[in-house]
């Protein structure tokens, strides 16, 4: 994780800490983060955002990323964001704010494994939410700015 932030986030750290919300519990501790970055300079991405296990489920990631999206102007669309199959109820957050899934077999320097997370998703999400999943091919300019560099920034 510091390797990570060194290569993405280090020459503009104090925006970091400045773009990096957190919703903490009662005793002050973190329980959740996210924040919208430009990556590579060029497209809006959703960062960090995490909630913590005991606390999924309770409207807090969907708050936090509501506040993080309504923070943005329209030059900031669109935005874009990594996730894993595993996180399948975020993956149905995310098509509740419009995100769709890219088809293209490689963005950046990663692998996209779209084809062989579908079955995945399928099983664990209700049929009614994966049904809402749209599936699109990503812009040009997307597909460049994350080609850009080899460090994968979001």
């Amino acid at each position: 994780m510091e390797s990570y932030f060194q290569e993405v986030y280090a020459d503009k750290e104090d925006q970091f800490y400045e773009k990096c919300l957190f919703v903490c519990d009662s005793d002050d501790r973190p329980v959740a983060t996210c924040f919208a970055w430009k990556a590579y300079d060029a497209i809006t991405t959703i960062q960090w955002w995490k909630v913590l296990r005991q606390y999924e489920g309770q409207g807090i990631g969907r708050a936090l990323l509501s506040i993080v999206m309504q923070s943005l102007s329209d030059e900031d669309y669109p935005v874009f964001l990594h996730t894993q199959p595993s996180s399948y109820r975020a993956i149905k957050l995310y098509t509740d704010f419009g995100f769709q899934l890219l088809s293209d077999p490689v963005i950046g320097t990663r692998t996209n494994d779209l084809e062989e997370c579908l079955p995945i998703l399928r099983e664990y999400m209700t049929p009614q939410a994966y049904q809402s999943l749209q599936i699109t091919e990503a812009p040009v300019f997307f597909l460049q700015a994350a080609s850009s560099s080899p460090i994968v920034q979001f």
